[in-house]
């Protein structure tokens, strides 16, 4: 699908994506940006033309290998906290939150400034650690950040267990051949999400690729490829 080719090319280049997962999930459309461009203009960005939450996002080979636990899975070991973790919301999907955190140099960890800082030292985390430097990552990530935290982790596992923004955004990084280090953001209207109409129409004005759900798994397919990470 040409859409994914541009969309390919576009993260290569260190430009930004949207995602349409689809109407059978969460009918939500993200914006997507590689995390080593994530200055405090993208996060300005992220926050105020597309207003979800922001969250840094990579594979689960990678936050398994560091040490860092789901969410639902540490929530469950607390008391009752079992009982609202083990829920799902109406697209049955667990979720992809693990923890949250903070680089140790920010003030308070929720700016623009802050969060930069806390997004582009978790991609030189996954930097080293998708290139073969495990323990550079672990000590890194050990040393440098507090939690819990503004900026929370999200760990995508294969396409074939789950087709959520986080493994779609992965995906189509895997596919790029960059390392799968993505902030991103749900886009919003005022009071409700953002429609794909309305999304669609902002990705044209802006110059953006918008890539769907269905356009990724027939790319996938036809490809053979995506499936893992």
């Amino acid at each position: 699908m040409r859409s994914v080719e541009r969309a390919i090319e576009a993260i290569r280049a260190g430009e930004a994506v949207l995602i349409y997962d689809g109407e059978e999930r969460e009918d939500e459309v993200d914006m997507v940006f590689p995390a080593w461009v994530a200055t405090p203009d993208v996060i300005y960005t992220l926050r105020v033309e597309a207003g979800g939450l922001l969250c840094f996002a990579t594979s689960s080979s990678i936050t398994s290998a560091l040490g860092i636990p789901w969410g639902d899975e540490l929530l469950s070991t607390y008391g009752d906290l079992h009982l609202i973790a083990r829920r799902r919301l109406r697209y049955r999907d667990r979720t992809a939150f693990t923890i949250w955190v903070n680089h140790m140099s920010v003030r308070t960890g929720v700016s623009d400034e802050d969060r930069s800082i806390t997004v582009r030292r978790l991609d030189e985390v996954v930097r080293l650690a998708h290139s073969g430097e495990l323990e550079g990552a672990k000590k890194l990530f050990s040393s440098e950040f507090q939690a819990p935290g503004h900026v929370p982790i999200l760990a995508a596992r294969s396409l074939r267990e789950r087709r959520g923004h986080t493994e779609m955004s992965v995906t189509l990084f895997s596919a790029a051949g960059v390392r799968p280090s993505i902030v991103l953001a749900e886009m919003l209207s005022k009071g409700r999400v953002m429609s794909v109409a309305e999304a669609r129409a902002y990705a044209e004005k802006k110059g953006l690729v918008m890539v769907t759900g269905k356009e990724l798994m027939k790319w996938c397919e036809e490809n053979e490829v995506c499936w893992s990470y």
